[in-house]
């Protein structure tokens, strides 16, 4: 791998808050240096002009099913809802995305380098997600963490699927009677591994420990404000120290307890027509409210209900509702980063971090700006030719 050097780009520095023209020196598929001026070390090292190119963190968008909802191949490449029982914990997103998909292309193409894959919300409990890297033929070589979350859905997706097989969950209150039931009996499974009685592992609810102890996130996927906070009960009640809200359609409404909580939302899809009752108060200011308010937001694009290359888009819009650019960037890098427990590697331009960068030909959300340059873990990955 060679080294390779960016120069005379104009690197936004999210965390001061300023823009400054800086070179990026990569060494190893990892920053070593950004300075004002960096000479070249060795004749192996490559050199790129980006004067008058703008250079931010590769983005990261925390919630997609890219890979596992495949793009234009049909029914065959949509794996994402085991739907032969609503309680499948022990579902893995890893085994079902396909490396090869289109959309992994077209996020590199926009400038994402990292997105978590996650199952569908068909099910009360959908399984295990994913973290991974946009670029790569074997998906195991593309891990950054895995598992990241247990994914759980409340609201009308469970209810819908299942209530017209006349089988549970029909009712709110049967969502959440089954999401209790699986913790319940995992929690009793757990004393009785400590004390060295169980004979025969069970793979549903050896998924849900890590859950339980603290090692992963509880995704929950929540439109309305009633069934966030009916999350939020549930961890309480097993003591779940990380949860995340995803879509958080309603979170504008529950902001202060949100905030006071500590707890992030992974908002969208922001540009989905309201196709169902629970989606009605979506609205393009919800993002702003809750980092007004002082919520760790990061937005995403639900790929495919929002395609991959959408993401800027959302960020766009959010930025024309009058979100400060720098708090739209955090939304696509840092905070995804945190939330998905990827901080230590992802999501800034640092010494020390993966070199996943986005280099783009115009300040980023001008909507004429285009990707010029992806580069993950050090190699350059798509380049835009001509103008």
């Amino acid at each position: 791998m060679k080294d390779l050097l960016l120069k005379n780009g104009f690197i936004m520095d999210i965390e001061q808050r300023k823009i400054q023209q800086k070179d990026i020196l990569i060494c190893g598929g990892k920053i070593k240096k950004i300075s004002e001026k960096i000479e070249i070390e060795h004749e192996h090292t490559s050199v790129i002009d980006l004067t008058d190119k703008y250079v931010l963190p590769g983005m990261v968008d925390c919630h997609t099913h890219v890979g596992i909802i495949e793009e234009a191949v049909g029914k065959i490449g949509i794996d994402n809802n085991e739907t032969s029982d609503p309680v499948t914990p022990h579902m893995r997103a890893i085994d079902a995305i396909n490396p090869h998909d289109l959309a992994f292309s077209d996020a590199v193409r926009s400038g994402i380098t990292a997105v978590m894959s996650t199952p569908g919300s068909n099910n009360v409990v959908g399984g295990l997600s994913t973290v991974i890297k946009t670029y790569g033929n074997i998906l195991d070589k593309m891990i950054l963490r895995n598992p990241v979350g247990l994914k759980i859905a409340l609201g009308e997706n469970p209810i819908e699927t299942y209530g017209a097989k006349d089988k549970a969950p029909v009712t709110r209150m049967g969502t959440a009677a089954l999401i209790r039931e699986l913790f319940m009996k995992t929690q009793d499974y757990m004393v009785q591994k400590e004390k060295g009685k169980v004979t025969e592992r069970n793979i549903r609810l050896e998924a849900v420990i890590p859950v339980l102890k603290g090692d992963i996130s509880l995704r929950a996927h929540a439109h309305r404000a009633d069934d966030i906070v009916t999350a939020i009960r549930i961890a309480d009640e097993f003591n779940i120290q990380k949860l995340v809200i995803e879509h958080g359609t309603e979170a504008n409404l529950l902001k202060e307890f949100l905030a006071e909580r500590k707890i992030p939302v992974a908002y969208g899809p922001m540009t989905t027509p309201r196709s169902k009752l629970e989606l009605k108060r979506r609205n393009y200011k919800c993002a702003l409210e809750l980092v007004e308010a002082g919520i760790k937001v990061a937005l995403m694009t639900d790929h495919p209900y929002n395609t991959i290359d959408q993401l800027r888009t959302t960020a766009a819009i959010a930025v024309s509702e009058g979100m400060d650019v720098m708090e739209a960037v955090k939304c696509l890098t840092i905070h995804p980063a945190e939330i998905l427990e990827c901080q230590e590697r992802i999501g800034k331009l640092e010494s020390g971090y993966d070199a996943d960068i986005a280099v783009f030909e115009e300040k980023p959300f001008d909507i004429r700006s285009k990707v010029y340059m992806t580069v993950i873990d050090g190699e350059i990955r798509y380049q835009r030719e001509g103008k």
